[in-house]
């Protein structure tokens, strides 16, 4: 099995694993309200998808209380 002869110092880790990170998630702008989203998803604010209302998009007065305000 090799071994290595000297350890690695701290410097060369960090800089070996400086490109070990999550990449940031991609943002899009919806084509009917500008609103920001994740694409290939349905709009939160609008409700629409590929041209098209996919869903009734909710009011925060319909929500009611959230679970974490309790």
């Amino acid at each position: 099995m090799a071994v290595p002869k000297q350890k690695q110092s701290h410097s060369r880790t960090h800089k070996r694993r400086s490109t070990h990170k999550a990449p940031r998630p991609t943002i899009n702008e919806c084509p009917q309200c500008h609103s920001p989203r994740l694409p290939h998803r349905v709009c939160p604010e609008c409700g629409h998808y590929a041209g098209r209302q996919a869903v009734t998009p909710r009011s925060s007065a319909e929500e009611g209380p959230s679970p974490q305000s309790q």
